[in-house]
């Protein structure tokens, strides 16, 4: 196989599928949504027989269980696919929304229309649920996609397109609109990312090797994020039992997760009191505490923290606690250690909250709250196609509107300027 002649193709194909997609009605994209799920559930004997292959081979691969775990298709997780195609299909459609309609004084009425962004190519590891949730996500936004999937879920990843394809069939929308790339030759990754007279986004979902390789050397914007670096912040006027919970479950909720919390500020008039009671929760659960001099002094078992602790997204069962003297001091740790995607502060002063929410520059920003909150299901999305630590265009977990963009339109009676 050709790999550039190949993605061009697909690239060719799902340029002119966007602008059927763009036609297509929201009864129409729904009818597609509900016909995949239902052939998901269908065939999901196949299903389990095609992702047997992929596991069989991962294993032979070495794959570790963790990875393994994330490839594998139970019939519980075929049945979220298919529930998660119906919730999208029942969640508004964005395309066509009209907002801030106004006259201008020349007698021109102005508003902007929420439109797709075209063609967006979405980039995977491991899970072949993100093959059916991306596609519906992109398709109900009015877009074409091209879907390249780990080569570990080769198998799995073809089978749910074979059920993509049928719902697309069944509404008489183009196959093309949703293409899911049937090479594991990794060269068509690279070809994705350099055409961007096809391709309009880049959306990576992965490691974060593979979304600095993406963000390196892409040619077409990129909606990413690279670590998940999240923090709370307990300030001295925080009520103590409600900063033990929040950050607890900030941490313990689910710890390979990008919106675990990894680092704990304390306010030092605050922390004699507060951090025994948080540190034997963590005890517990066999959470490894890493602190700064201070911390380690309070809690006899916390080991010495490095500076790259400060830096680091442990994904797993380790926290790094330090000890602040203000406000302003735990928001410069924030400013300089923070990834961007998600902090929180524990305080029952207002003005504060007002500061913390103002000052820290992240794309959620929480007051009172658990970091795990920072998701697309949770901020009432339905969906989402992944997290945007990004400024421009998406920001925070992005759903259906952060796969559209908006025009200017303008509705005149013969108006010319003069």
């Amino acid at each position: 196989m050709d790999i550039t002649q190949y993605m061009q193709a697909l690239g060719q194909q799902a340029r002119e599928a966007s602008r059927a997609l763009a036609r297509a009605g929201t009864d129409q994209k729904n009818t597609a949504l509900i016909a995949m799920a239902a052939a998901i559930r269908a065939s999901a004997e196949t299903l389990k027989q095609e992702n047997a292959k992929d596991l069989a081979a991962g294993k032979a691969k070495g794959l570790d269980a963790a990875l393994l775990d994330r490839l594998t298709l139970t019939d519980a997780r075929i049945e979220g696919m298919a529930e998660g195609l119906e919730q999208i299909a029942n969640l508004p459609d964005p395309v066509g929304e009209i907002s801030n309609m106004n006259y201008r004084p020349s007698g021109i009425q102005l508003g902007q229309m929420r439109v797709p962004l075209g063609v967006i190519g979405i980039i995977y590891e491991s899970r072949p649920n993100v093959t059916a949730d991306a596609a519906g996500l992109c398709l109900k936004s009015g877009n074409a996609t091209i879907l390249r999937g780990g080569s570990e879920a080769m198998y799995s990843n073809q089978a749910i397109a074979a059920c993509i394809k049928e719902g697309l069939k069944l509404a008489d929308l183009p196959e093309s609109a949703i293409q899911v790339v049937e090479t594991t030759d990794r060269a068509a990754v690279g070809e994705l990312i350099t055409m961007p007279e096809y391709v309009d986004v880049i959306v990576p979902r992965g490691g974060k090797s593979l979304i600095e390789r993406i963000s390196k050397d892409a040619r077409v914007p990129v909606i990413k994020h690279l670590d998940g670096i999240c923090h709370v912040y307990i300030d001295d006027e925080a009520d103590i039992q409600m900063a033990e919970e929040i950050a607890f479950n900030a941490k313990s909720h689910r710890y390979g997760v990008c919106n675990a919390m990894e680092t704990l500020l304390v306010h030092k008039n605050i922390a004699k009191q507060a951090l025994p009671s948080i540190a034997a929760r963590f005890k517990e659960e066999g959470v490894e505490l890493r602190g700064c001099a201070q911390t380690v002094a309070i809690l006899s078992d916390a080991v010495a923290a490095t500076e790259e602790d400060w830096d680091t997204e442990y994904l797993d069962k380790i926290l790094a606690i330090k000890i602040v003297d203000s406000l302003d001091a735990a928001m410069e740790h924030i400013h300089r250690h923070s990834s961007g995607h998600t902090e929180s502060i524990v305080t029952q002063n207002y003005d504060k909250a007002r500061r913390f929410l103002r000052e820290v520059d992240s794309s959620s920003v929480m007051v009172n709250a658990s970091t795990r909150f920072a998701d697309g299901f949770e901020y009432g999305l339905g969906a989402e196609i992944g997290i945007s630590t990004d400024k421009l265009h998406a920001r925070g977990p992005v759903g259906l509107n952060g796969l559209t963009s908006q025009k200017w339109i303008v509705l005149g009676s013969g108006q010319i300027r003069r």
